[in-house]
């Protein structure tokens, strides 16, 4: 007699499935972290990739059951895990989630509706529309029809920008896009992939792009045009001048993006928020909640100034949204991302926007701001660390005091291996630098003095 099939997330009964595999979970969750004893465990890669096969078949014939399963395999994610919850795991743009994200997202996945059709999602749809026109507003808001679409993160949402650009020029000859030096990896990719010309590169010897460079570079290139700008650097943290690049653009009839996928969540900090002017001038801007925004991956936006600017993205699929259907009044979502099947993202930005509100958020910003001139003040009184300089957002740059590259990327390695600290590696004025990025809200000072005296204990080896 065939077993019967496991149970489902989903319907009625989904809840009471669910209840004792995520006692099995949580409890996998916490005997994991405790193992581990730190941000991220000790051995290297080859001790890490021989824990990990030594649990045993991935595809045994006879399934070990749920409970072991699940056990097993969270137990060892958790042990195993760079935990971005652990003040001393400060590397990179990777933020400790909130439990209240965290819990809606698992509401997700228990109802895994597909952003792709209405009858597949019908409430996140709607859902998902309130909640992009106003995060659109607060990037627009002076804009009469501004927009947002959910991405995956900054990646997609930069190129989803040159997307947009290149339909918005076709057949006024190949969109050229103008970045600085500065600028994230992803440009470069995204001129690949959509066979636009390779990006034109405008140095940044200070970190960020210089209006003057801007306007020399434009006056030389032929249109169409496309500048993108930063709002938060990923080695620095920097964030360039978006009033006068706006300037320069409007000059130039060049359209402008802002790649604010580090620095856009300031907008809910009162504090800051003003280091983001000009930030509306941007005919599109990108967004990361999963960064300063404490949401589980992926937490992604698109931002554009007016939502007509979103028509290339119009797709019909017979199944999905037939003309007679949207004509009847079924909303269309293809037109939404250039993905088909899609998770309901907005979820858990939206329980977040909700349960924190603007000043909720804006405290967890200006928490972690606070976080890095501490931690700057702390290297600065440290006689053997040298601060790159004063930090912008969240991120810090130093190294100690006479040691070259070798001996600060050694540093860095010895941290990372040994299962103490993790830090990032960033190069700034032709030297590499030990980067801390400061995403943890729960941070103290004590851990901040802790992550010094690991730097200098290990420089000093």
């Amino acid at each position: 007699m065939r077993a019967a099939p496991p149970p489902l997330a989903g319907g009625a009964p989904g809840a009471d499935a669910l209840r004792p595999l995520l006692g099995t979970v949580l409890e996998a969750l916490r005997t994991g972290a405790e193992e581990r004893g730190g941000p991220l465990p000790a051995g290297g890669p080859d001790a890490v990739a021989h824990r990990t096969a030594a649990l045993g078949a991935v595809l045994p014939e006879t399934g070990t059951g749920p409970d072991e399963a699940l056990r097993t395999l969270v137990h060892a994610l958790a042990a195993g895990a760079a935990d971005p919850a652990d003040p001393l795991c400060a590397a990179h743009l990777h933020t400790p989630p909130l439990a209240l994200a965290a819990a809606a997202d698992l509401a997700a996945s228990a109802l895994n509706p597909s952003m792709d059709s209405w009858d597949q999602a019908p409430a996140a749809s709607a859902l998902e529309s309130l909640v992009t026109a106003a995060l659109a507003a607060e990037i627009h808001p002076r804009a009469p029809r501004p927009d947002a679409l959910v991405t995956t993160g900054g990646t997609e949402s930069n190129q989803l920008a040159l997307l947009l650009a290149r339909e918005r020029h076709t057949g006024k000859g190949p969109l050229r896009t103008v970045v600085g030096a500065n600028a994230h990896h992803s440009f470069r990719r995204a001129a690949w992939l959509l066979g636009l010309p390779a990006p034109v590169v405008v140095p940044t010897p200070r970190g960020t792009l210089d209006p003057a460079a801007l306007r020399t570079v434009l006056a030389a290139t032929p249109g169409p045009l496309l500048v993108a700008a930063t709002a938060g650097t990923t080695d620095e943290g920097l964030i360039d001048p978006l009033p006068e690049i706006a300037d320069v653009c409007a000059t130039h009839r060049a359209d402008l993006h802002v790649d604010a996928a580090y620095g856009g969540p300031l907008l809910f900090s009162r504090t800051h928020r003003r280091l983001l002017d000009g930030l509306d001038r941007a005919r599109t801007v990108t967004v990361d909640l999963h960064k300063l925004g404490w949401q589980p991956a992926a937490a992604g936006l698109l931002a554009v100034r007016d939502t007509t600017d979103l028509t290339p993205l119009a797709h019909t699929a017979d199944y999905l949204n037939a003309d007679d259907d949207t004509d009847a009044g079924l909303p269309d979502l293809l037109g939404r991302s250039p993905r088909t099947t899609r998770r309901p993202d907005v979820l858990k930005a939206a329980v977040t926007l909700r349960a924190l509100g603007r000043t909720g958020l804006g405290a967890l910003v200006d928490t972690c701001m606070d976080l890095a001139q501490d931690l700057a003040d702390r290297v600065e009184k440290t006689p053997g660390l040298h601060l790159r300089a004063r930090p912008t957002l969240t991120t810090v740059l130093f190294r100690p005091h006479d040691a070259d590259d070798t001996a600060v990327a050694a540093v860095r390695r010895t941290l990372l291996t040994g299962g103490r600290a993790v830090l990032g590696r960033a190069r700034a004025d032709g030297r590499l630098w030990l980067k801390a990025t400061l995403l943890n809200p729960h941070a103290t000072p004590g851990d901040l003095d802790q992550l010094i005296t690991l730097v200098e204990g290990s420089a000093h080896r």
